[in-house]
């Protein structure tokens, strides 16, 4: 959850300490000593809407796909030796975590100048840019015109891509490895948007792209400790995993990514969009969880790699 305090962007909590580095866009929370080979990132997590975003949908429908507090959630990360990015720009503005390609022509007011490439995110109108801001609700009223998606690329995505990219190649240059995690929420049922349109989830999926971006034994033990802090855990079902895990990860270079989607019903009322009494005892979990993932890494590494 973003807030603007003098015309520069913060976030709540421990987001707040004097060591953040700060930008419209993102906010990066180093590591504490001595730092791990961990980097966390919630590129759903800001809901500051930049001026030019001209988006006719109501303010409850983009709250909709709001990962709300999973920031905040995380926010023990860096006390356990990881790195924590957050957005603050909405991914209803432009989503990081699609392919730059993921672009659906029918949405721009002229011809894209460079290459596209269409997935099933944009046939349901969820790609780079979104068409729906629920299912039959339209984004806008208007054609994008290639100006104001090439800013959005320029401005918000490309930053937040490099933000990443620089927390992993530090992470890999000082350990030789690196194990990313990419933080999002879901409804506890899907809509006709989804996959799942009308099925009820689990607490928690782990996806990796159907194990191509993840050492297997990292998704197994990431699965298994969440079930054994009690959640319902699901691996690559309904979520196989989106763009970002495709950006630092390389499984034979010992750079695993994978997502984590925790259900909105844990910790916070779905139709008012504020937490409930479930927050607490959830990020009080996930510390639980980020401690024991420290230790795991530590485990995996020889004593030349991990102090």
């Amino acid at each position: 959850m973003v807030t603007r305090e003098n015309n520069t962007t913060t976030l709540p909590g421990t987001f707040q300490s004097g060591e953040a580095a700060r930008s419209e866009v993102f906010v990066v929370v180093p590591a504490c000593e001595p730092s791990l080979p961990i980097v966390f990132d919630s590129p759903h997590s800001g809901f500051d809407m930049p001026d030019d975003f001209g988006t006719v949908a109501p303010r409850e429908a983009l709250l909709s796909g709001w990962d709300a507090f999973v920031d905040e959630l995380w926010s023990s990360v860096p006390r356990h030796g990881g790195t924590l990015i957050a957005a603050n720009f909405p991914r209803a503005y432009i989503d990081a975590n699609r392919a730059v390609t993921d672009i659906d022509a029918e949405m721009l007011d002229a011809p894209w100048p460079g290459p596209i490439a269409p997935e099933k995110y944009s046939a349901r109108g969820m790609g780079l840019l979104r068409r729906y801001a629920l299912p039959g609700m339209p984004m806008y009223d208007r054609k994008l015109t290639v100006a104001e998606v090439r800013h959005r690329i320029d401005a918000y995505y490309l930053p937040y891509r490099r933000a990443l990219s620089m927390a992993a190649e530090a992470a890999y240059a000082a350990h030789g490895a690196l194990w990313h995690v990419d933080c999002h929420s879901m409804k506890s049922r899907g809509n006709a948007m989804n996959v799942d349109d009308g099925e009820p989830r689990p607490d928690m999926v782990v996806s990796d792209r159907l194990g191509t971006t993840a050492d297997p034994a990292f998704t197994q033990w990431v699965a298994d400790a969440l079930r054994e802090l009690g959640y319902r855990v699901q691996v690559n079902a309904p979520y196989q995993g989106g763009d970002l895990l495709t950006a630092v990860s390389d499984p034979g270079r010992r750079c695993s990514s994978l997502q984590i989607e925790i259900n909105r019903a844990l910790y916070m009322d779905e139709a008012r969009f504020v937490k409930h009494a479930g927050f607490d005892t959830l990020g009080r979990n996930l510390e639980t969880f980020t401690a024991a993932l420290a230790r795991w890494v530590r485990a995996q590494s020889s004593p030349k790699e991990i102090p």
